[in-house]
Protein backbone atom coordinates (compact mmCIF):
# COMPACT_ATOMS: atom_id res chain seq x y z
CA UNK A 1 0.00 0.00 0.00
CA UNK A 2 1.30 3.51 -0.64
CA UNK A 3 2.04 5.46 2.43
CA UNK A 4 1.16 8.55 0.04
CA UNK A 5 -1.98 10.89 0.10
CA UNK A 6 -3.81 11.77 -2.75
CA UNK A 7 -5.98 15.05 -3.08
CA UNK A 8 -8.76 14.59 -5.89
CA UNK A 9 -9.08 17.19 -7.60
CA UNK A 10 -10.15 19.03 -10.76
CA UNK A 11 -11.02 22.45 -11.52
CA UNK A 12 -14.01 21.95 -13.59
CA UNK A 13 -16.09 20.44 -10.21
CA UNK A 14 -16.26 24.96 -9.63
CA UNK A 15 -18.63 24.07 -12.45
CA UNK A 16 -21.19 23.20 -9.75
CA UNK A 17 -22.98 26.23 -9.86
CA UNK A 18 -26.09 27.36 -8.16
CA UNK A 19 -25.92 30.96 -9.08
CA UNK A 20 -24.27 34.16 -7.64
CA UNK A 21 -26.97 34.56 -5.05
CA UNK A 22 -27.08 31.01 -3.72
CA UNK A 23 -25.00 30.60 -0.29
CA UNK A 24 -23.04 27.66 -2.04
CA UNK A 25 -20.74 29.49 -4.18
CA UNK A 26 -17.51 27.72 -5.86
CA UNK A 27 -15.14 29.92 -5.20
CA UNK A 28 -15.09 28.08 -1.59
CA UNK A 29 -13.20 25.17 -4.19
CA UNK A 30 -10.71 27.29 -5.74
CA UNK A 31 -9.99 29.33 -2.73
CA UNK A 32 -9.33 25.88 -0.92
CA UNK A 33 -7.23 24.44 -3.55
CA UNK A 34 -5.43 27.51 -3.76
CA UNK A 35 -4.44 27.39 -0.11
CA UNK A 36 -3.64 23.99 -0.45
CA UNK A 37 -0.58 25.38 -3.14
CA UNK A 38 0.11 28.21 -1.57
CA UNK A 39 1.32 26.21 1.64
CA UNK A 40 3.15 23.83 -0.44
CA UNK A 41 0.41 20.32 0.05
CA UNK A 42 0.73 20.06 -2.98
CA UNK A 43 3.85 18.59 -3.13
CA UNK A 44 2.85 15.99 -0.59
CA UNK A 45 -0.13 14.50 -2.22
CA UNK A 46 -0.87 12.95 -5.77
CA UNK A 47 -3.19 15.58 -6.88
CA UNK A 48 -5.35 13.14 -9.18
CA UNK A 49 -8.53 14.07 -11.70
CA UNK A 50 -11.03 10.90 -11.38
CA UNK A 51 -13.72 10.55 -14.11
CA UNK A 52 -17.13 11.54 -13.99
CA UNK A 53 -19.25 8.82 -12.64
CA UNK A 54 -20.75 6.94 -15.22
CA UNK A 55 -24.58 5.73 -15.07
CA UNK A 56 -23.78 2.34 -13.53
CA UNK A 57 -22.28 3.94 -10.76
CA UNK A 58 -24.68 6.94 -10.23
CA UNK A 59 -27.52 4.02 -9.71
CA UNK A 60 -25.42 2.49 -6.70
CA UNK A 61 -27.66 4.84 -5.46
CA UNK A 62 -29.91 6.35 -7.37
CA UNK A 63 -32.83 5.86 -9.12
CA UNK A 64 -32.85 5.32 -12.98
CA UNK A 65 -35.93 7.76 -13.60
CA UNK A 66 -33.95 10.61 -11.28
CA UNK A 67 -30.91 10.22 -12.71
CA UNK A 68 -32.85 10.87 -16.15
CA UNK A 69 -34.69 14.17 -14.73
CA UNK A 70 -31.18 15.16 -14.01
CA UNK A 71 -29.85 14.82 -17.14
CA UNK A 72 -33.31 16.84 -18.42
CA UNK A 73 -32.74 19.49 -16.08
CA UNK A 74 -29.23 19.93 -17.04
CA UNK A 75 -29.96 20.06 -20.45
CA UNK A 76 -32.40 22.58 -20.29
CA UNK A 77 -32.81 23.85 -16.65
CA UNK A 78 -36.39 25.38 -17.39
CA UNK A 79 -37.40 21.74 -17.66
CA UNK A 80 -36.67 21.18 -14.18
CA UNK A 81 -39.21 18.60 -12.49
CA UNK A 82 -39.62 19.92 -8.69
CA UNK A 83 -40.98 16.31 -8.05
CA UNK A 84 -37.52 15.32 -8.12
CA UNK A 85 -36.07 18.06 -6.17
CA UNK A 86 -34.98 20.23 -9.04
CA UNK A 87 -35.43 23.61 -9.75
CA UNK A 88 -36.07 24.67 -6.03
CA UNK A 89 -34.59 27.49 -4.28
CA UNK A 90 -32.28 25.24 -2.27
CA UNK A 91 -31.60 23.02 -5.42
CA UNK A 92 -32.02 25.58 -8.58
CA UNK A 93 -31.25 23.54 -12.54
CA UNK A 94 -28.34 25.55 -13.90
CA UNK A 95 -27.03 24.11 -17.33
CA UNK A 96 -24.32 21.60 -17.30
CA UNK A 97 -25.86 20.66 -13.37
CA UNK A 98 -25.34 16.75 -14.53
CA UNK A 99 -21.88 16.56 -15.73
CA UNK A 100 -21.01 19.04 -12.65
CA UNK A 101 -22.31 16.99 -10.42
CA UNK A 102 -21.11 13.43 -11.86
CA UNK A 103 -17.65 15.08 -12.20
CA UNK A 104 -17.67 15.93 -8.15
CA UNK A 105 -18.73 11.93 -7.36
CA UNK A 106 -16.92 10.40 -9.63
CA UNK A 107 -13.72 12.28 -7.28
CA UNK A 108 -15.48 10.61 -4.48
CA UNK A 109 -15.39 7.47 -5.98
CA UNK A 110 -12.28 7.84 -6.91
CA UNK A 111 -10.97 8.52 -3.62
CA UNK A 112 -12.39 4.96 -2.31
CA UNK A 113 -11.18 2.78 -5.20
CA UNK A 114 -7.56 4.10 -4.30
CA UNK A 115 -7.67 3.74 -0.55
CA UNK A 116 -9.58 0.12 -0.86
CA UNK A 117 -6.87 -0.65 -3.95
CA UNK A 118 -3.84 0.08 -1.82
CA UNK A 119 -3.33 3.18 -4.58
CA UNK A 120 -2.91 5.56 -1.25
CA UNK A 121 -3.20 5.30 2.48
CA UNK A 122 -5.77 8.13 2.72
CA UNK A 123 -7.99 10.03 -0.28
CA UNK A 124 -9.52 13.87 0.50
CA UNK A 125 -12.26 15.13 -2.14
CA UNK A 126 -13.26 18.54 -0.15
CA UNK A 127 -15.43 18.92 -3.00
CA UNK A 128 -17.74 16.21 -2.17
CA UNK A 129 -19.57 15.47 0.69
CA UNK A 130 -23.05 16.35 -0.81
CA UNK A 131 -25.03 14.10 2.00
CA UNK A 132 -28.53 15.37 1.35
CA UNK A 133 -29.22 14.00 -2.08
CA UNK A 134 -31.64 11.08 -2.07
CA UNK A 135 -32.39 8.17 -3.85
CA UNK A 136 -34.99 10.27 -6.08
CA UNK A 137 -34.39 13.31 -5.60
CA UNK A 138 -32.29 16.85 -4.66
CA UNK A 139 -31.93 17.93 -1.57
CA UNK A 140 -30.03 20.34 0.54
CA UNK A 141 -28.02 22.19 -2.28
CA UNK A 142 -26.48 18.39 -3.05
CA UNK A 143 -27.99 16.81 -6.60
CA UNK A 144 -25.73 13.44 -6.44
CA UNK A 145 -24.90 11.48 -3.45
CA UNK A 146 -20.67 11.19 -3.54
CA UNK A 147 -20.78 10.37 -0.02
CA UNK A 148 -22.99 7.44 -0.30
CA UNK A 149 -21.42 6.25 -3.70
CA UNK A 150 -18.13 6.27 -2.51
CA UNK A 151 -19.81 4.09 0.30
CA UNK A 152 -21.53 2.06 -1.94
CA UNK A 153 -18.52 1.32 -4.52
CA UNK A 154 -16.30 0.03 -1.24
CA UNK A 155 -19.02 -2.65 -1.14
CA UNK A 156 -19.41 -3.34 -4.68
CA UNK A 157 -15.23 -4.17 -4.26
CA UNK A 158 -15.27 -6.63 -1.56
CA UNK A 159 -15.88 -4.10 1.73
CA UNK A 160 -17.79 -6.02 4.50
CA UNK A 161 -17.73 -3.18 6.96
CA UNK A 162 -17.92 0.58 6.17
CA UNK A 163 -18.26 3.05 8.98
CA UNK A 164 -19.10 6.23 7.96
CA UNK A 165 -18.37 9.67 10.23
CA UNK A 166 -20.19 12.87 9.44
CA UNK A 167 -19.38 15.93 11.34
CA UNK A 168 -21.51 18.56 9.09
CA UNK A 169 -23.78 21.18 10.93
CA UNK A 170 -26.65 19.19 8.87
CA UNK A 171 -27.75 15.58 9.40
CA UNK A 172 -26.42 13.39 7.08
CA UNK A 173 -29.87 11.94 6.38
CA UNK A 174 -28.79 11.12 2.99
CA UNK A 175 -26.44 8.63 3.31
CA UNK A 176 -27.74 7.44 6.84
CA UNK A 177 -31.12 6.35 4.07
CA UNK A 178 -29.04 4.95 1.48
CA UNK A 179 -27.48 2.04 4.14
CA UNK A 180 -30.41 2.27 6.47
CA UNK A 181 -30.94 -1.46 5.71
CA UNK A 182 -27.55 -2.30 5.34
CA UNK A 183 -25.45 -3.63 8.48
CA UNK A 184 -22.38 -3.55 6.55
CA UNK A 185 -22.50 0.31 6.88
CA UNK A 186 -22.58 2.42 9.86
CA UNK A 187 -23.43 5.80 10.05
CA UNK A 188 -22.32 7.98 12.57
CA UNK A 189 -23.75 11.70 12.18
CA UNK A 190 -23.18 14.60 14.57
CA UNK A 191 -25.51 17.42 13.86
CA UNK A 192 -27.13 20.44 15.40
CA UNK A 193 -30.68 19.21 17.13
CA UNK A 194 -33.22 18.98 13.83
CA UNK A 195 -35.49 20.98 16.23
CA UNK A 196 -33.75 24.30 15.12
CA UNK A 197 -32.12 22.89 11.78
CA UNK A 198 -32.76 21.63 8.20
CA UNK A 199 -33.39 18.83 7.32
CA UNK A 200 -35.27 18.21 10.78
CA UNK A 201 -34.35 14.46 11.07
CA UNK A 202 -31.25 12.91 12.89
CA UNK A 203 -32.97 11.95 16.36
CA UNK A 204 -31.42 10.00 18.47
CA UNK A 205 -34.01 7.41 18.26
CA UNK A 206 -33.15 6.69 14.42
CA UNK A 207 -31.35 3.68 14.44
CA UNK A 208 -31.81 1.61 11.46
CA UNK A 209 -34.24 -0.90 10.04
CA UNK A 210 -35.04 -3.89 11.23
CA UNK A 211 -32.36 -6.42 10.53
CA UNK A 212 -29.81 -3.57 10.61
CA UNK A 213 -30.58 -2.32 14.02
CA UNK A 214 -27.82 -0.14 15.64
CA UNK A 215 -26.19 0.71 12.00
CA UNK A 216 -26.96 4.59 12.22
CA UNK A 217 -26.10 6.57 14.84
CA UNK A 218 -27.20 10.25 15.55
CA UNK A 219 -26.37 13.00 17.79
CA UNK A 220 -28.47 15.75 18.21
CA UNK A 221 -26.49 18.34 19.22
CA UNK A 222 -28.46 21.77 20.83
CA UNK A 223 -27.89 25.50 19.43
CA UNK A 224 -25.17 26.86 20.68
CA UNK A 225 -22.56 23.94 20.92
CA UNK A 226 -18.96 25.51 21.71
CA UNK A 227 -15.86 23.84 21.40
CA UNK A 228 -15.77 21.63 24.44
CA UNK A 229 -19.16 20.32 23.68
CA UNK A 230 -19.11 19.26 19.94
CA UNK A 231 -15.79 17.55 21.13
CA UNK A 232 -16.91 15.81 24.38
CA UNK A 233 -19.99 14.97 21.95
CA UNK A 234 -17.75 12.95 19.51
CA UNK A 235 -15.44 11.71 21.67
CA UNK A 236 -18.29 10.24 23.98
CA UNK A 237 -19.75 8.50 20.76
CA UNK A 238 -17.49 7.86 17.71
CA UNK A 239 -14.13 5.98 18.82
CA UNK A 240 -15.94 3.75 21.18
CA UNK A 241 -18.57 2.59 17.88
CA UNK A 242 -15.59 2.66 15.64
CA UNK A 243 -14.15 0.27 17.93
CA UNK A 244 -16.62 -2.14 18.41
CA UNK A 245 -17.46 -2.22 14.38
CA UNK A 246 -13.82 -2.70 13.03
CA UNK A 247 -14.18 -1.21 10.04
CA UNK A 248 -12.26 -2.31 6.57
CA UNK A 249 -12.54 1.80 5.73
CA UNK A 250 -13.52 4.99 7.69
CA UNK A 251 -14.99 7.54 5.24
CA UNK A 252 -15.75 11.02 6.96
CA UNK A 253 -17.39 14.13 6.34
CA UNK A 254 -16.03 17.29 7.16
CA UNK A 255 -18.89 19.99 6.81
CA UNK A 256 -17.65 23.42 8.13
CA UNK A 257 -20.68 24.94 8.14
CA UNK A 258 -20.17 24.02 12.44
CA UNK A 259 -18.31 26.88 12.44
CA UNK A 260 -19.17 29.67 14.51
CA UNK A 261 -19.23 32.28 11.66
CA UNK A 262 -21.04 29.86 9.58
CA UNK A 263 -24.03 32.15 8.47
CA UNK A 264 -26.84 29.43 7.45
CA UNK A 265 -26.75 27.13 11.46
CA UNK A 266 -26.28 27.75 14.74
CA UNK A 267 -23.31 25.92 16.47
CA UNK A 268 -19.94 27.82 17.76
CA UNK A 269 -17.48 25.07 16.76
CA UNK A 270 -13.70 27.07 15.94
CA UNK A 271 -11.43 26.42 13.18
CA UNK A 272 -9.47 24.66 15.87
CA UNK A 273 -11.98 22.08 17.16
CA UNK A 274 -12.58 21.13 13.12
CA UNK A 275 -8.68 20.65 13.23
CA UNK A 276 -9.05 18.50 16.12
CA UNK A 277 -11.79 16.15 14.85
CA UNK A 278 -9.74 15.68 11.54
CA UNK A 279 -7.11 14.03 13.54
CA UNK A 280 -9.21 12.14 15.62
CA UNK A 281 -11.12 10.74 12.24
CA UNK A 282 -7.33 10.01 11.38
CA UNK A 283 -6.22 8.36 14.60
CA UNK A 284 -9.38 6.48 13.99
CA UNK A 285 -8.91 5.27 10.44
CA UNK A 286 -5.08 4.26 11.66
CA UNK A 287 -6.02 2.65 14.62
CA UNK A 288 -9.16 0.46 13.17
CA UNK A 289 -9.03 0.50 9.84
CA UNK A 290 -5.56 -0.19 8.94
CA UNK A 291 -5.54 3.37 7.75
CA UNK A 292 -7.50 3.49 5.42
CA UNK A 293 -9.27 6.48 5.30
CA UNK A 294 -11.80 8.46 2.88
CA UNK A 295 -11.86 12.06 4.05
CA UNK A 296 -14.43 14.44 2.25
CA UNK A 297 -15.61 18.21 2.20
CA UNK A 298 -19.44 18.68 2.49
CA UNK A 299 -21.20 22.20 3.50
CA UNK A 300 -19.17 25.50 4.75
CA UNK A 301 -20.95 28.96 3.73
CA UNK A 302 -18.68 31.11 5.38
CA UNK A 303 -16.86 30.90 2.26
CA UNK A 304 -13.16 32.74 2.71
CA UNK A 305 -12.88 32.66 6.35
CA UNK A 306 -13.25 29.29 7.23
CA UNK A 307 -13.98 27.39 3.98
CA UNK A 308 -10.16 27.18 3.10
CA UNK A 309 -8.36 27.21 6.06
CA UNK A 310 -10.19 23.97 7.29
CA UNK A 311 -10.57 21.19 4.31
CA UNK A 312 -6.00 22.72 3.98
CA UNK A 313 -5.85 21.51 7.48
CA UNK A 314 -7.62 18.55 6.28
CA UNK A 315 -5.43 17.95 3.19
CA UNK A 316 -2.55 18.55 5.45
CA UNK A 317 -3.37 15.80 7.87
CA UNK A 318 -4.11 13.35 5.48
CA UNK A 319 -0.55 14.06 3.57
CA UNK A 320 1.29 13.76 6.77
CA UNK A 321 2.26 17.08 6.59
CA UNK A 322 -0.10 19.00 9.17
CA UNK A 323 -0.15 22.93 9.52
CA UNK A 324 0.61 24.46 12.57
CA UNK A 325 -2.17 26.39 13.37
CA UNK A 326 0.28 29.48 13.95
CA UNK A 327 1.23 29.23 10.73
CA UNK A 328 0.98 32.70 8.56
CA UNK A 329 -0.98 32.70 5.90
CA UNK A 330 0.94 33.63 2.40
CA UNK A 331 0.59 37.11 1.46
CA UNK A 332 -0.43 36.15 -2.08
CA UNK A 333 -3.10 34.03 -1.36
CA UNK A 334 -4.62 36.98 0.50
CA UNK A 335 -4.33 39.15 -2.33
CA UNK A 336 -5.51 36.47 -4.54
CA UNK A 337 -9.09 36.35 -2.40
CA UNK A 338 -9.32 39.46 -2.22
CA UNK A 339 -9.06 40.41 -6.11
CA UNK A 340 -11.87 37.46 -6.46
CA UNK A 341 -13.89 38.14 -3.60
CA UNK A 342 -13.30 42.08 -2.14
CA UNK A 343 -12.97 40.13 0.75
CA UNK A 344 -10.15 40.43 3.49
CA UNK A 345 -8.75 37.04 3.96
CA UNK A 346 -7.43 35.41 7.22
CA UNK A 347 -3.91 36.17 8.50
CA UNK A 348 -3.48 32.79 10.05
CA UNK A 349 -4.44 28.69 10.13
CA UNK A 350 -6.05 29.39 13.43
CA UNK A 351 -8.94 30.95 15.29
CA UNK A 352 -6.87 31.09 18.47
CA UNK A 353 -8.29 28.88 20.48
CA UNK A 354 -7.04 25.78 22.38
CA UNK A 355 -9.53 22.93 22.46
CA UNK A 356 -8.90 20.28 24.88
CA UNK A 357 -10.43 16.91 24.59
CA UNK A 358 -11.71 14.87 27.56
CA UNK A 359 -11.67 11.64 26.44
CA UNK A 360 -13.21 10.26 29.59
CA UNK A 361 -17.11 10.67 29.15
CA UNK A 362 -18.08 9.93 32.36
CA UNK A 363 -15.76 12.09 34.04
CA UNK A 364 -17.69 15.46 34.65
CA UNK A 365 -21.20 14.18 33.45
CA UNK A 366 -23.91 16.45 33.86
CA UNK A 367 -27.38 15.16 34.13
CA UNK A 368 -28.69 18.81 33.63
CA UNK A 369 -26.37 19.33 30.76
CA UNK A 370 -27.99 19.84 28.01
CA UNK A 371 -25.41 18.74 25.69
CA UNK A 372 -24.88 15.56 28.15
CA UNK A 373 -28.74 15.07 28.04
CA UNK A 374 -27.88 14.89 24.22
CA UNK A 375 -25.22 12.22 24.33
CA UNK A 376 -26.70 10.37 26.72
CA UNK A 377 -29.62 10.26 24.34
CA UNK A 378 -27.61 8.69 21.93
CA UNK A 379 -25.77 6.20 23.92
CA UNK A 380 -28.76 4.64 25.45
CA UNK A 381 -30.77 4.37 21.88
CA UNK A 382 -27.82 3.27 19.63
CA UNK A 383 -24.89 1.49 22.29
CA UNK A 384 -27.07 -1.19 23.38
CA UNK A 385 -28.27 -2.10 20.09
CA UNK A 386 -24.23 -2.76 19.32
CA UNK A 387 -23.73 -4.39 22.27
CA UNK A 388 -22.44 -1.88 24.38
CA UNK A 389 -23.18 -0.08 27.60
CA UNK A 390 -25.31 3.75 27.62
Amino acid sequence: MSGRARLMWDERVTGYDFGPDHPMDPVRLALTKDLVDALGLDRHVDVVAARAAGESTLRLVHREDYVAAVRAASADPAAADTKYGLGTLDDPAFAGMHEASALIAGQSVGAAEAVWRGEALHAVNFSGGLHHAMPAAASGFCVYNDAALAVARLLELGAERVVYVDVDVHHGDGVQAAFWEDPRVLTISLHEHPRTLFPQTGWPEETGAPGAEGSAVNVALPAGTGDAGWLRAFHAVVPELVAEFRPQVLVSQHGADTHFEDPLAHLAVSLDAQRAVQLACHELAHRHADGRWVALGGGGYAVVQVVPRSWTHLVGIAAGHEIAPETVIPEGWRQRVYARTRQLGPGRMTDGRWPVVHADWEAGYDPADRLDQAVRATRRAAFPLRGLLP
